[in-house]
């Protein structure tokens, strides 16, 4: 089992957070399931699991956007070396250039990570 502290790499230039920080913290979409980046967590990336969509940054609501840009950007999974893809996965254009993902309930991010 390997433990990990959570702790996103959010922030806030008016420190108070709220729905608006929320809305715009770097997470992705992969088989429906939402996954937030965690900073300072050493992983191995493992197989190709498949697409995950960044989704659109809504903290400005949205009215100028194309209705092809509603879904957001694509980006590659990836299986972390030890871990259940339900609790967490590494996205990146490439396997050797990932980001460590948890999933995220949508109140807090997961204390451990295992199988």
């Amino acid at each position: 089992m390997v433990l990990a502290v959570a702790c996103t790499s959010e922030s806030s230039s008016d420190g108070g957070g709220g729905d608006q920080a929320a809305s715009c913290a770097y997470s992705v979409r992969f088989h429906d399931r939402t996954y937030r980046d965690v900073a300072n967590v050493e992983f191995t990336p493992g197989d190709k699991l498949g697409s995950a969509t960044v989704p659109l940054c809504e903290d400005t609501g949205g009215q100028d956007r194309d209705k092809d840009e509603e879904s957001g950007e694509a980006t590659t999974a990836y299986a972390v070396d030890g871990i259940s893809p339900d609790v967490a996965v590494a996205v990146g254009d490439s396997r050797d250039d990932t980001t460590f993902m948890a999933a995220y309930s949508g109140s807090e991010l997961p204390r451990r990570y295992g199988n």
